[in-house]
């Protein structure tokens, strides 16, 4: 059986993420271009194939790194206590960090991400999200410093999978997003 045939309906394409992914990398190019090159810490494992299609188009000599917050577990809603199973190899003191999400949905994993990172000695935190979720926003984080917001596409507040995103450590491999059919996760 397709993992196709599990997709309710398709909310964007593998063209629009692409070309989505180009403009955000131009944004944090021109915003780091006068400044020390960013540390991209990637929120695994949702955003691996987002950071890595995002690294490869910002020209600047960025180091990439991963870090694990978990608060999903199995389920489709985060438990808003988001704990650190994996914490970076990369030394981020005085850097400028973005922190790169597949979705930002109640903020508590951001929250939680952007006070490690100061307590890291980050100079910046920025967070590039992939997907952003402010209907469903309970935690009103703040960047730090200077840092920026970015963001891919506002997402409605369906589940969805696709790109990197999961239910239960599967569709992360399908090439663009799309509702899984609650069926299927209910």
């Amino acid at each position: 059986m397709s993992l196709d045939s599990h997709i309710e309906r398709v909310l964007w394409t593998p063209d629009q993420i692409a070309a989505r992914v180009s403009d955000l990398a131009a944004q944090i190019s021109a915003d780091f271009s006068l400044s020390q090159p960013p540390a991209l810490v990637g929120v695994a494992t949702g955003a691996f194939l987002f950071l890595a299609d995002l690294a490869r188009q910002i020209p600047l000599p960025v180091t990439v790194d991963f870090i694990r917050a978990e608060s999903y577990g199995s389920g489709t809603r985060s438990n808003g206590a988001p704990t650190i199973s994996l914490d970076l190899k990369v030394d981020v003191t005085g850097r400028h960090v973005v922190l790169v999400e597949d979705i930002v949905d109640t903020g508590s994993t951001i929250e939680r991400l952007i006070a490690h990172m100061e307590s890291k000695g980050a100079s910046s935190v920025s967070v590039c999200t992939f997907l952003d979720k402010p209907s469903r926003r309970k935690v009103h984080f703040q960047l730090l410093s200077n840092g920026k917001f970015y963001r891919g596409f506002e997402c409605p507040d369906y589940f969805v999978v696709g790109y990197g995103m999961d239910f239960d450590e599967r569709y992360r491999n399908l090439p663009y997003i799309g509702v899984l059919k609650p069926e299927l996760y209910k």
